[in-house]
């Protein structure tokens, strides 16, 4: 019996906390942003875009720069190939974003 209401306990924290964990990485960001655009329905927008246009790890790396744009700078500055690739990709990815959320 203890093991029944530990379990339904458990199951009632995680439905309750269940949007929240759904959210990507991307809309978490986004909506921790003190920018103008932390509105929960653009950073969901955005999130679905992210979802189509990056890779999970390129999504975990853009994620970083809604608290800290200058590493975006680094990034768009690098002379690495691997990140004028993220670069040239995250550029479609803010095209269509602004497009698909306005």
């Amino acid at each position: 019996m203890r093991f029944v209401t530990s379990f339904l306990c458990a199951a009632a924290i995680w439905t309750v906390n269940l949007p929240a964990a759904q959210a990507g990485v991307i809309e978490q960001a986004c909506r921790k942003s003190e920018r103008a655009y932390n509105k929960a329905g653009l950073c969901s927008c955005i999130q679905a875009v992210a979802d189509q246009r990056l890779t999970r790890s390129e999504r975990v790396t853009v994620s970083k720069w809604f608290a800290d744009p200058h590493q975006a700078q680094v990034v768009r500055q690098s002379d690495r190939r691997s990140d004028e690739r993220l670069w040239e990709r995250y550029k479609a990815f803010g095209e269509t974003a602004a497009r698909a959320c306005g």
